[in-house]
This record gives C-alpha cells, structure tokens and sequence, in this order.
C-alpha cells in the first residue's frame, strides 16, 4: 500500500507554519527542531503515519520571501491534510483572520475546505463522512 510520508517545503517563517499546524493538525507534534551553526533551521512535525519538513530559506537564496501563484507556475499548489472534526478547524483558521482558497463543492460523502497560511500555501482540508472507499474517493 502506498501513502504520502512528507512532504518537505520551504517556508519563510517556521514559527508561522507551525502556528498554522496547530490548528489544522493538533496530532502533529514536532519530532525534531535543528538550526545547525552553520546552516539553516529545519523542523519535522507530524505523527506516525506522515509529516511535513519544514526549512527556512538558504542564506544565499535570491528572494526566499516571494509568493508562490498556486496553480499558475511551479511548485506546490496545495497540501491535501484529511482531519477530524472540520467544521471546528474552518471556524478558527477564520476567526484566526487566515485566507480562503478555491471553493470546494458540497459533497455527499466528505467535506472540503481551502486555506492559505501566512506563507501563502494552500491546504486542502478534508473530512470524510463515509470510511467506504467507493464513497470517499467519489468525484460527484
């Protein structure tokens, strides 16, 4: 069987995407949180299953703080995170002040919402209604 690991990305502010983690995946728990002498901080943070590796940009990287356009040149356009409890999770990602993305359609058998953190990543949050894949993986 295969399934997503991590997923290893370059953030402009770790604390900030670690903030944004909190709400989104209260599981995760940071497995480890280095800033070498000379080097760059990196953190894991995730659970058993998966996690994300974050880095802050290379000293000598050329404009590490520019947006990302999703969808309209290379890179990540969204991570797809399957959570509990959604309707919780929209409600403070909002009062939070974080930005919406795409729209999602309603569907029978799960919901989905967009959000952009403060880096300007998008994240498909989804919660599945159903647990049979013929329901879950449906694209009504």
């Amino acid at each position: 069987m295969t399934r997503l690991e991590h997923i290893n990305m370059t953030v402009p502010d770790i604390d900030a995407a670690l903030a944004f983690l909190a709400i989104v995946a209260p599981d995760y728990k940071v497995r480890k949180d280095i800033k070498p002498k000379e080097g760059h901080r990196w953190v894991h943070i995730g659970n058993n299953q998966s996690y994300l590796a974050l880095q802050e940009p290379h000293i000598d990287a050329e404009s590490p703080n520019q947006f990302h356009q999703t969808y309209r040149n290379y890179g990540i356009n969204h991570i797809g995170l399957v959570v509990s409890h959604l309707d919780m999770i929209e409600q403070r990602l909002t009062d939070e002040g974080y930005r919406r993305g795409i729209g999602a359609p309603k569907e029978t058998h799960r919901k989905r919402v967009y959000f952009f953190d403060q880096a300007g990543f998008e994240w498909e949050l989804t919660e599945y209604i159903s647990d049979h894949p013929d329901e879950m993986y449906l694209y009504e």
